[in-house]
């Protein structure tokens, strides 16, 4: 098991619990998708595991390759190999498309293979990133992990603000990172009918807690699912047309 997440609790101001005892797991070369409304806890479970949430998660367990991470410094883990890309892109936006490859340390003579993998970036080079378009944004900040050679990308909310075709490009080029580095992928969306096509295995997420888990079949099979996270139709009742509303089993 390359990643164990174990029953870790965060609170912000020392009272506001945000994560409430998850736990979750990720094998070396899966991709598992962690799905939920808005303020369900997504971008906060991820920062807690990247270490960006100072002395958090206060309780539970982070293995990372069988070490414990937990309230280790954001640049002691990605050193280790596990690395953020975060909603905002994390871009320095003033910069151009060379530059920010530059920061991330690319080399122009041994990784032209980052061109391979996107090959709009490199008709961009002297372009400022800001400029860029959100999909040619997104695929620059996963340039800019993939050149840290990392072992677990964490992304969050990848295909927001993004068009249905760079949607399907984006998970495309995901699937394949997988397949050609053996990258494992824990990914934070709200777009579930999209990175589910992808998945081994996901998780949802509701109110910092994990209500539901199972493979991409089970999610689908899941008629509350479907219903919330799948735009599925609510059944109708076997008697007259009275309002009805299913009641949530999690």
């Amino acid at each position: 098991m390359l990643l164990q997440i174990k029953n870790i609790e965060t609170v912000y101001y020392d009272r506001l619990y945000v994560i409430k005892g998850v736990s979750l797991e990720l094998n070396e070369g899966e991709i598992r998708i962690v799905v939920g409304p808005n303020g369900a806890g997504k971008t906060t479970l991820l920062k807690s595991i990247a270490g960006l949430i100072k002395d958090q998660p206060r309780k539970g367990e982070i293995l990372f390759a069988n070490q414990n991470i937990a309230r280790k410094s954001a640049e002691k883990i990605s050193k280790m190999g596990l690395i953020l890309v975060p909603d905002d892109r994390g871009l320095f936006p003033e910069l151009t498309v060379e530059e920010n490859l530059k920061l991330a340390g690319w080399d122009k003579k041994t990784d032209s293979y980052i061109f391979d993998i996107f090959p709009n970036l490199k008709a961009k080079l002297k372009e400022i990133s800001n400029y860029l378009s959100g999909g040619e944004q997104q695929m620059l900040a996963l340039a800019r992990a993939i050149l840290k050679k990392p072992k677990i990308m964490l992304l969050d909310e990848p295909s927001f603000g993004l068009a249905p075709k760079v949607v399907s490009e984006l998970f495309r080029i995901i699937a394949d990172l997988r397949k050609e580095f053996g990258m494992s992928f824990l990914i934070a969306e709200q777009n579930v009918r999209a990175s589910i096509e992808i998945a081994d295995y996901g998780y949802i997420i509701e109110e910092g807690k994990i209500v539901f888990q199972g493979t991409p079949s089970d999610l689908r099979d899941s008629e509350l699912v479907k219903e919330l996270y799948l735009g599925g139709s609510v059944k109708k009742p076997e008697k007259g047309w009275q309002l009805y509303k299913r009641k949530r089993r999690w």
